[in-house]
């Protein structure tokens, strides 16, 4: 039913997000200002690779390992846990959670960037919508969206700032875009580093259930 999540950057590139794709031989490669992702139905080789690379050098393959050929590199390996949602959450909304528009992006990028500026480009935004908590007028927790097929879309950059971190505020977020992916008739799903016990804690109280893991492979010119 959710295989199509083995490879979610390629189906996400092959459906719902077509016009960020870059196809070069086998894989479907994000356009690199929005997303430095890549995936194949089976293996992205070394024509592929070769052929992103020169537009950027450091990006990620999502699922099996790429075959290099004779490229000069080894790619890092990262294991992510992933997870799907099935049935909307019920906890209360008690925070005010505002959708962030064109007027708000500049404080986004700023602050997504923050926290996690490898995945986290100028154009990423574009990806989806993205949601956020203000606190005396300074944003304080986002979260969004981010891969998206037909029938099911990712849940992403879940942030909240260190100065407001066990209040409870990734919580209401995931709840709510998980809630707005609903209302589209998709079925969220998300990832999450297989190191990051206490995200994944809470994910599973939300009552995510873990489909197993995914290999991210790291390359670098």
């Amino acid at each position: 039913m959710y295989e199509k999540l083995d490879n979610p950057v390629y189906h996400s590139l092959n459906e719902y997000h077509k016009k960020f794709c870059f196809n070069f031989g086998d894989t479907k490669f994000y356009n690199p200002e929005i997303a430095s992702f890549g995936g194949a139905a089976e293996v992205s080789g070394e024509k592929d690779i070769t052929e992103y690379v020169k537009i950027c050098d450091d990006f990620l393959i999502f699922g099996a390992r790429p075959d290099l050929g004779n490229l000069k590199t080894d790619p890092s390996l990262l294991v992510c846990d992933q997870y799907i949602l099935e049935n909307p959450i019920q906890i209360d909304l008690t925070e005010e959670i505002v959708e962030l528009k064109e007027k708000d992006q500049e404080e986004l990028l700023a602050f997504a960037m923050k926290f996690y500026p490898y995945y986290f480009k100028a154009r990423t935004p574009e990806l989806g919508r993205y949601f956020g908590i203000f606190k005396e007028g300074k944003l304080v927790a986002v979260t969004g969206e981010r891969m998206q097929m037909n029938d099911m879309t990712e849940v992403s950059a879940v942030i909240t700032d260190t100065d407001h971190l066990g209040k409870g505020l990734a919580k209401q977020l995931v709840t709510f875009v998980s809630g707005k992916i609903f209302e589209d008739g998709k079925t969220p799903f998300l990832h999450v580093a297989e190191s990051n016990t206490g995200a994944k804690m809470l994910y599973e109280k939300l009552g995510f259930m873990h489909r197993g893991t995914i290999n991210l492979w790291g390359v670098k010119r």
